[in-house]
């Protein structure tokens, strides 16, 4: 065991979260933990790394145990994207620093020979802790869960999106006995994603990580901790095996009550005839009262079943496409799009038809958004044009839900104000999306992620829209709110367009999709996982395009003076040799399939290629 928590008391904002909640890591172990927003996932972890106090109970962690949380808020940092990577490895810094201060004392004849034993002995814990390998283990996470663009930007500029990516990779470094992850997937993209899968199915300590989403679950735990009503139920094996053997249990539980039910029911009638028949001799018989009276004890001492909850309470959500559209709804014909001297889209062609289901793919920062911006008018393109079918009437549900709306603003007026209805027709609509009483008064800021997204879908429900613009919609809403949004979907007889990086969401609720890739858009029939090798092909094509473009660059750089061909020969054979790995590197990348493979070859041939630089620059100065 490395962490325990027993009999745990937890009062959050004068409510009793947890009464009694007992939870147990142990090594090896890799934890998905599930449960609604609200159920006190988060304030979990907080309890575990002691950020947070508790109220009663007792927390155990194995001695010199080192763990590393990611939090859903990221921390602030004075320095670069790269020295906050750096500080990953505290230790190893230190010994380098001392390493350099022997070498100067090495300098001096008096201190030579005790420092060359002080710096051997350094070295080698240096060298076996992995010292020379810093940078490249920077750059392999970097790579991977696409970073590399932050590392020398000043942290505090960094966006908190950007922050959470970086603090996720300085994690990875510091390689902990125990991983706390709080959403680990929602800033990255799906190249991210499956990366950061590969990485925690090999990775030699625990893991326990809190996440709404689905096919990362699958991938990458060995057990499911289910948090419901202030305690922990555990289930072996991934989150598709957890839902299946959680339904098997509710349901043997709800047989088991009705049983109890059944017997309560003939004990209490015994009793009653016990009595009536007790009453009705003559004489009155004592040992039937007293008969009665011992089944009574027995019935009190019994330890009643509550009814298990086997279908919870989930927002109504049913989305009616109204009013008839064209066959066309949207079309975008050679679209192009710069921001400054970067060329976003270029050459977009879209043609988005009636009752059409498609999902729009990409890495982060190709232009899924701006393009989603575009279409919806948003802003202007540079070249080519964007028209939309008669009749139309859009939802657009944004990543930020409720981006423009007054933050003081109570959500039954923000709600009121889409809709025209009465307060109570208000309430009893929202009541069908789990706000409550007095929870329809509360202030918009005030609202979390996943409530935002619950308020714009009741607007959305009754508006009357006929064409559905999606930005990442499961990002903020918990799991059971998901599966209720994509069988909404499913029965919607509109047009949805959606930007995701939930695989499962994708799957589940898209028959084509659509790749941007280059500044171009590339669609196939067929769901993320049909369509998916046909990205990575496109991905290794873009790659190849860069490294000739780089390589032709170099080719025409200027010589200062004519080499000496006898002084060089050995230079420009390296670089010939090195160069025809990088080819062989090429055509290997072009044929993988595998992610972290992808990226492993990648950070090597970033490492040739530097090599290749320096060559040249040496070679143009002899």
């Amino acid at each position: 065991m490395l962490i325990t928590l027993k009999d745990i008391y937890k009062i959050v904002g004068g409510r009793v979260l947890f009464e009694c909640l007992n939870f147990e890591l142990n090594e090896g172990q890799r934890v998905g933990l599930v449960g609604r927003n609200g159920s006190g996932k988060s304030t979990l972890f907080r309890l575990i790394t002691k950020e947070e106090s508790i109220d009663g109970g007792d927390v155990f962690i194995r001695k010199h145990l080192t763990i590393g949380y990611l939090k859903q808020i990221p921390e602030e940092w004075e320095s670069s994207g790269r020295a906050y990577l750096e500080a990953a490895f505290g230790e190893l810094l230190q010994m380098k620093n001392d390493m350099q201060k022997l070498e100067e004392k090495m300098l001096d004849p008096e201190q030579m020979e005790r420092s060359l034993r002080e710096y051997g002995e350094i070295q080698e814990r240096f060298t076996q802790a992995g010292g020379y390998e810093i940078e490249s283990s920077i750059s392999q996470v970097a790579n991977g869960l696409k970073v590399k663009d932050l590392l020398d930007q000043p942290f505090s500029q960094l966006s908190g999106g950007e922050k959470t990516k970086l603090g996720l990779a300085r994690i990875l470094l510091e390689k902990p006995d125990v991983l706390l992850l709080d959403e680990p997937t929602n800033h990255l993209d799906l190249q991210a994603i499956e990366w950061l899968e590969e990485y925690l199915q090999q990775y030699d300590g625990s893991v326990c990580m809190i996440s709404h989403d689905r096919s990362f679950l699958n991938h990458t735990v060995t057990d499911i901790m289910d948090l419901e009503s202030g305690d922990i139920q555990t289930y072996k094996g991934n989150y598709t095996s957890f839902e299946k053997q959680k339904e098997e249990k509710l349901l043997a539980e709800f047989h088991q009550y009705q049983e109890q039910q059944k017997k309560i029911k003939k004990m209490k009638e015994a009793i009653r005839r016990l009595r009536q028949w007790a009453n009705e001799a003559n004489p009155t018989n004592p040992k039937l009262f007293k008969k009665a009276k011992s089944m009574e004890k027995a019935l009190e001492r019994m330890e009643k079943m509550d009814k298990p909850v086997v279908d919870p309470k989930k927002m109504n959500l049913a989305l009616q496409a109204e009013g008839r559209t064209g066959k066309d709804i949207l079309v975008a014909e050679g679209v192009k799009k710069t921001y400054g001297a970067r060329t976003i889209l270029n050459g977009v062609h879209l043609h988005l038809r009636n009752q059409d289901r498609l999902a729009l793919v990409g890495a982060n920062g190709s232009g899924k958004s701006t393009l989603l911006r575009l279409l919806l008018g948003q802003e202007e393109p540079e070249e080519g044009s964007i028209k939309t079918g008669p009749s139309i009437r859009i939802g657009y549900l944004p990543q930020n839900p409720l981006m423009g709306a007054d933050r003081d603003q109570r959500m039954i007026d923000y709600f009121r104000n889409s809709i025209r209805v009465t307060e109570g027709e208000a309430r009893h609509m929202l009541a069908a999306f789990m706000f409550y009483g007095y929870d329809v008064f509360q202030k918009i800021r005030h609202l979390s992620g996943g409530e935002q997204m619950r308020l714009k879908l009741a607007v959305f429900m009754h508006k009357g829209i006929n064409v559905l613009i999606l930005d990442e919609p499961t990002n903020h809403l918990d799991i059971e709110s998901q599966e209720v949004l994509e069988e909404a979907l499913k029965k919607f007889e509109g047009t949805v367009l959606g930007v995701s990086h939930d695989r499962y969401f994708l799957n589940q609720c898209f028959s084509d999709t659509a790749y941007l890739s280059g500044g171009k858009i590339y669609r196939y029939i067929g769901s993320y996982d049909e369509t998916r090798k046909h990205w990575m092909e496109l991905l290794a094509q873009q790659q190849m395009k860069y490294v000739r473009k780089e390589s032709s660059s170099k080719a025409e750089k200027p010589r200062n003076h004519p080499p000496d061909t006898k002084q060089n020969f050995s230079v420009e054979e390296s670089i010939a040799d090195l160069e025809k790995e990088v080819t062989r590197l090429e055509s290997q990348m072009a044929e993988e399939s595998n992610v972290e493979e992808l990226m492993n070859l990648q950070v090597e041939k970033d490492q040739l290629n530097e090599k290749i630089e320096e060559l040249y620059e040496q070679w143009m100065e002899e």
